[in-house]
């Protein structure tokens, strides 16, 4: 072999090592964007069982308020529905921006809630609704880490497939931007 076969190989074979390379570390970021939306996931499922559990109680007591508690079912429903797409597609950011959508939503439908169930004290002072509340407060809570934890990794990922050369692989190997929520 001549030395210009053997420096042409060499490049050849660091140009492969670097691409290997470049693919596990977007790889290694894409699994961390999805433990993250499985983080997304489980807080959200738990915050949507408290909200039920709320919901449920209030019923009975704050009768004349059914709208304002199916608004805020309906709005859990659309947010539970948000974090399945988000979950079948962690780095679409069409997902994670319907569910974002969804959180404000819903946001505005528990705030309406919790303002009406300020009107009855009687109510809003019984110890299975201040559980309740306190529970939804813990979740929300942790809901609110793993929204951080999920946009940390997005980001983190978003900058790694644009960084040079890295951005010239990203549409060989068929990486796209995540989303943030």
């Amino acid at each position: 072999m001549s030395l210009g076969q053997v420096a042409a190989l060499a490049v050849a074979a660091v140009l492969g090592f670097w691409m290997l390379g470049a693919y596990n570390r977007l790889v290694a970021l894409r699994n961390a964007v999805a433990a993250a939306v499985a983080q997304v996931d489980d807080a959200q499922s738990r915050r949507a069982d408290t909200l039920l559990a709320l919901t449920a109680a209030l019923r009975a007591p704050m009768v004349g308020e059914t709208v304002a508690l199916d608004t805020l079912q309906s709005g859990q429903a659309a947010v539970t529905a948000a974090v399945e797409a988000l979950r079948l597609k962690p780095l679409a950011a069409a997902p994670a921006s319907v569910l974002a959508e969804a959180e404000a939503r819903l946001s505005a439908s528990a705030d309406r809630v919790l303002a009406l169930l300020d009107g009855h004290p009687d109510t809003a002072g019984s110890a299975d609704i201040q559980a309740l509340l306190a529970a939804l407060n813990q979740a929300a809570a942790r809901l609110d880490f793993a929204r951080r934890t999920f946009n940390e990794a997005s980001q983190a990922y978003n900058e790694a497939a644009q960084e040079f050369p890295t951005r010239l692989l990203t549409r060989l190997y068929g990486f796209g931007a995540a989303g943030r929520i």
